[in-house]
């Protein structure tokens, strides 16, 4: 059977592309090897995690809920339901893949994939090997979990993100390798949910990503809630105990610590899926394993797609694998198509200060050339943030002093990764400070201060 597309891999790049061939009337084949279809974000990733995030949000109320008015004695966390809730969750949207592939009529094929050459794929599966030909063929195999050199994960000690999702108890103490999003994201459940946490991240300073006035105002809460944050911080001789983990930490000062922990979360980052998928039959070129691909997300090899984590250049975030492949199918539709513009891609990370950004941070507009204007606007200053009791953070908007045009928005605080929206659509459009000093802001709400931060850009906010 020749399809006109197959995608490989279920994740939210993948079957979103899948759903758009079929909308675009195009004979789809979606192949994955796992039992479920969602890939990790879905599985073992995005969903979850949130879930458990929006669970410690939910507990933070009624930890204290006299601030609220609320009389409540005595609450208790029960985290096998939360386990519960959190799972059902996920078996809830990966059935809503399945009817979605039924409703676009996309094929779906369980097993794992190897490229031929070609555009034929081999898959083996619990029925043996099978052969499927492809006019034009979308990878999009994901990422797994990097790990330290030596270490094995395990269930019980050594964890990274699949494992520390099922754990059947909330430890006493964690350790957290890594500071980028999933490392601050489980210390931030896992503090509020009672655990004694430690973060050791290698660079000078947490989610490294993102500006650095961004990450030091994360530091600053976290630390304030009881998180040890050792930035520039080396950990080695990992070791595992009858019931904990021991290691060598060198901090920043260059002064050792021995530290042991009943849990140790490794979060050093994610590697792309590209090994035996069968590339050396084709002439697609990989960069440190991650695929080369054009503007249209075209490999080298004609009829070879890929998108998502194992792009090179690309975040690995799962939006922009779902934009990846939109622009994949469209491009094989023959439908008009604009590629992804990198510098519109937002970030978020969920951990309470909420952080999301997009575009550049001061340094590097500053660093290409740019005469930058900045724009800050505090929450301590937002009424709708005082009715949240949700003060820290603040919006900071990154300009062209010249001609007002926005360069980046940068924001940690309530919802950050919500109100992040505003400045996409914002920069998208082309809207320069000016447009945006003009839309009016709905009051009381918490977006305001991303008027607020426009208009701070000339000095001219109202409330500071």
């Amino acid at each position: 059977m020749t399809y006109d597309v197959v995608v490989i891999g279920s994740g939210p790049g993948g079957y979103s592309a899948a759903v758009r061939a079929g909308q675009y009337g195009l004979k789809t084949a979606l192949i994955e090897k796992q039992q479920r279809l969602g890939g990790t974000c879905l599985l073992v990733g995005c969903i979850p995690t949130k879930a458990l995030l929006h669970t410690a949000d939910v507990w933070d109320y009624f930890k204290q809920p006299e601030a609220q008015g609320i009389q409540c004695k005595d609450p208790q966390l029960n985290y096998t339901q939360v386990l519960d809730r959190k799972n059902k969750i996920v078996t809830k949207h990966s059935k809503g893949i399945e009817f979605l592939m039924r409703k676009n009529k996309v094929d779906v094929i369980k097993g794992t994939a190897k490229l031929l050459g070609g555009g034929r794929i081999e898959i083996g599966g619990d029925k043996g090997l099978q052969t499927v030909d492809a006019k034009n063929i979308i990878l999009a195999t994901g990422s797994e979990a990097r790990m330290l050199p030596g270490l094995q994960p395990d269930p019980n000690l050594i964890l990274t993100n699949i494992e520390i999702l099922d754990m059947q108890a909330i430890p006493k103490t964690i350790g957290i390798i890594g500071a980028g999003a999933v490392g601050v994201e489980f210390a931030s459940i896992f503090n509020r949910f009672g655990s004694k946490v430690t973060i050791l991240e290698m660079l000078p300073r947490l989610v490294p990503v993102e500006d650095e006035e961004v990450s030091k105002e994360l530091e600053k809460h976290f630390k304030k809630a009881g998180i040890r944050c050792e930035t520039g911080a080396k950990a080695e001789n990992i070791r595992k105990n009858a019931n904990s983990v021991s290691l060598s930490a060198t901090l920043a000062g260059g002064q050792g610590e021995e530290m042991e922990f009943d849990k140790l979360l490794v979060a050093v980052g994610r590697k792309p899926v590209t090994e035996n998928l069968g590339l050396e039959n084709t002439r697609a070129q990989l960069d440190r394993g991650f695929a080369v691909v054009d503007q249209y997300q075209r490999t080298q090899e004609p009829g070879l797609y890929a998108i998502g984590d194992i792009v090179a250049g690309t975040p690995q975030l799962a939006h922009v694998a779902t934009a990846e492949g939109m622009v994949a199918v469209a491009h094989i539709a023959g439908k008009q198509v604009r590629p992804i513009n990198r510098n519109r891609i937002p970030g978020a990370t969920y951990t309470d200060p909420g952080i999301g950004s997009v575009g550049l941070t001061e340094a590097q507009a500053k660093a290409q050339g740019f005469k930058v204007k900045v724009g800050k606007f505090p929450f301590m200053a937002n009424s709708k943030a005082t009715i949240l009791d949700k003060h820290e953070g603040f919006v900071k908007v990154v300009a062209d002093e010249q001609f007002g045009e926005i360069l980046g928005v940068h924001i940690i605080g309530p919802e950050a990764f919500e109100l992040v929206a505003e400045a996409v659509t914002a920069m998208e459009a082309e809207a320069t400070v000016d447009t945006m000093i003009a839309a009016i802001h709905a009051h009381p709400t918490i977006y305001e201060a991303l008027g607020e931060a426009f208009n701070n850009v000339y000095g001219l906010a109202i409330n500071i």
